[in-house]
């Protein structure tokens, strides 16, 4: 199995943070964004992970360089993004037509069973239960649980399993052949190529689909939900109950990094705190400090800290 993960995103929504650093290397909770996703995909043990870069390109080259036990990596840059469909492809020449693969988007954390793929002999998109499915593009499965159609945002009901952007493709060969044929005719939704559409030709060609659920599906394109994710995720890297300084107050769930000096403060809960932070006189809840962020006599909440 190879894994692909498209994060080629400038993160605009996210600015001022995504101004220097790609989305993908954001920390949450006392990870970066892609820490949390390629740390539950190896599970699977990949053959190669392939990330389709774009913006800050050099930085996430250098990111990889620092992550010798994640194995084999490649890069492959989408200069000029047009669509989820177009980076998916340009991964697809190093993908084998008879070689799974697993396409994660690089902008939202879940908490999902992974497991299941490795003895699947389908083709499975990862799905959530929501409430309003017309905000997003849903899954349509029959009565024998298979995937008949994908529908974008639908305005009347036809189901609320959302797609959340995990794909196992099994049938490689198909998913080449049939995003090469949106390419050729120019084929686009909303002016890009979508992965979607072509999965839809998947389907229409006989290939088999199936739904898989997601536990939890968390968003990180906005600061708001960025901060909503740090404090659901933090459970998982918990690490208050190591401080123990005099003075000093720790309400978990914290993450508190390496070399961090804090004094007469109380920190928490739902705070990460980034390496080399110095904290003195100050009270923080609900907020994310970047490494060598210094705060003094403070208090803040519910807040993204970057310099």
């Amino acid at each position: 199995m190879k894994i692909v993960l498209p994060v080629a995103g400038n993160g605009l929504r996210l600015r001022p943070y995504t101004e220097n650093v790609p989305k993908c290397l954001l920390p949450v909770a006392g990870k970066t964004i892609i820490d949390w996703i390629v740390e539950d995909s190896l599970g699977l043990n990949p053959v190669e992970t392939i990330f389709i870069t774009g913006y800050k390109a050099d930085a996430v080259d250098s990111f990889l360089k620092k992550r010798p036990s994640w194995g084999a990596t490649r890069t492959v840059i989408q200069s000029n993004p047009q669509g989820l469909g177009e980076a998916v492809s340009l991964a697809l020449p190093f993908v084998d037509d008879d070689e799974p693969l697993l396409i994660i988007l690089g902008d939202t954390l879940f908490e999902a069973d992974l497991s299941i793929l490795n003895n699947m002999d389908e083709n499975v998109l990862y799905t959530y239960k929501v409430e309003d499915p017309r905000r997003f593009g849903v899954a349509v499965t029959d009565s024998t649980g298979r995937i008949s159609r994908l529908v974008e945002k639908p305005q009347e009901f036809v189901s609320d399993e959302a797609i959340v952007g995990i794909y196992y493709i099994k049938d490689s060969r198909v998913l080449k052949e049939s995003l090469k044929y949106l390419m050729d005719n120019n084929i686009r939704t909303k002016n890009e190529f979508q992965l979607t559409d072509a999965l839809e030709m998947m389907i229409e060609k006989g290939c088999k689909f199936r739904t898989a659920p997601v536990q939890k599906w968390l968003d990180c394109g906005l600061a708001e939900t960025l901060l909503e994710t740090n404090a659901r995720v933090l459970n998982r890297n918990d690490n208050s109950a190591t401080i123990n300084i005099p003075g000093v107050k720790v309400i978990a769930p914290c993450y508190i990094g390496k070399n961090v000096k804090i004094s007469n403060s109380t920190i928490g809960p739902n705070v990460a705190v980034g390496d080399g932070c110095v904290i003195e006189n100050s009270t923080i809840a609900d907020a994310v400090l970047w490494d060598g962020v210094k705060v003094e006599s403070k208090t803040l909440n519910n807040v993204i800290v970057h310099e």
